[in-house]
Parts: structure tokens; sequence; C-alpha cells
């Protein structure tokens, strides 16, 4: 009987108030399925706009590759990686020349292929998606940016602007019309996002207040 392969797990969430249930489950079963042999999971909760040096996990997960520890990644999709798409391409190329393959479960992608050469299909798709992932960071950013520069028009002169202290919000189906309606729609709640400039929290929110 041959000997299973020998896998890590790595996922990220950009906040502490989320988890990586999700991300694990799915990552177990992909391995379980596939009669690979988990033998470390990386974890880590930040923002996946930071520079590789600021985040705990992965540089250990890089540090282990360059131990030749790891073989084998499997992540949930590209964006756990990095939303900066210089630092994803530099860390796929980096793991490509150390022969360590990452297996994209959301895309159902390998960055190598069975001979260990680099597979060129998920070059080409991985490129674009880092891509389309920093720009929907720059666009979440730049949403959050005139939202306040629209407030402080409106407010001259107030040093915070943003919610006041002891303020609750309440008249979410006016403040929120959009994101219910596209919510409604079964519209995926990382697409509302990208369309909304809204968090995924306050989404998951709305979600469970007012679509049935």
């Amino acid at each position: 009987m041959e000997e299973p392969i020998k896998v890590c797990i790595y996922a990220r969430v950009s906040t502490s108030q989320q988890d990586f249930t999700h991300q694990l489950t799915s990552l177990r079963a992909y391995a379980k399925e596939h009669h690979y042999q988990v033998v470390k999971e990386y974890t880590e909760k930040i923002s996946g706009a930071k520079k590789v040096a600021e985040r705990e996990a992965l540089k250990e997960l890089l540090e282990d590759v360059e131990k030749n520890q790891v073989k084998k990644i499997l992540v949930f999709e590209c964006s756990r990686l990095s939303r900066r798409a210089l630092d994803f391409l530099s860390i796929i190329e980096k793991l490509n020349e150390k022969g360590v393959s990452v297996f994209i479960l959301q895309n159902g992608l390998e960055t190598l292929l069975p001979d260990g050469k680099v597979n060129p299909i998920a070059s080409l798709v991985l490129g674009i998606m880092s891509q389309f992932n920093s720009m929907e960071r720059d666009l979440i950013r730049a949403r959050m940016k005139n939202g306040y520069d629209n407030l402080r028009a409106q407010h001259p002169g107030e040093k915070v602007v943003g919610r006041k202290i002891g303020y609750r919000k309440t008249n979410y189906q006016e403040e929120y019309a959009k994101e219910i309606s596209l919510l409604k729609k079964n519209v995926s709640l990382r697409d509302c996002q990208s369309l909304t400039g809204t968090s995924i929290n306050t989404l998951r929110k709305l979600k469970s207040m007012f679509v049935k």
C-alpha cells in the first residue's frame, strides 16, 4: 500500500470576528477524500492586504518550505494567500521553485502538474485572479475613502467621522436597501461586498435578518 501524500493546510480570515471553520472543514474533507495526510495547519487572522513580513503564519509556512518540510499546500481560494497581486505571484513563484504544489480548492486548480512541472493553465488563471483580487481591494478602499470624504464635506469641522458614541443603527432596510435586494436575489456575500463595499459581517447580519 502506497504511503499517503503529506500535505499542509493554510487558512486565513481578515478579522478577529471571523473564523476558519468553513475553510478548514472543506480542506480537511478534500484531503480525506483524496487520502492525503494533513501534517500541519497554518491559520491566522489578518488582512490579506498585509505584506508577507507582517503575517506570522504565512512566514512560518514559507520557512518550513525552505526547510523542505512542506511538499503540498491546500488553500480554500487564492486571496487567502494574499490580496496583493505582486505578493501572491511572488509566493507562487517561490513555491514553484521549491517544487511545492498549491491546490486552490474553490477553483480546482493546482500550480504544479503530477510530473512537477509548472501548470501553465493554473499560472494564467491565478495571475488574472490575483489582479482581480487586488483591484477588488482597491475598489473597497476607494469606496470607503469616498464615503468618509462625503461625510466630512457634509459635516465640516467635525474631528471624528462615523458613528457617534451611543449611536445604534435601526433603519437597516433603508440604509442597506441595495444590499438586501442583492441578497434576496441569491447574490453571494463576496459578490455583494464587491458591488457595494459593505463588510462581509454586515452582509451576514442582513442576510439573517431579511433573507428567509
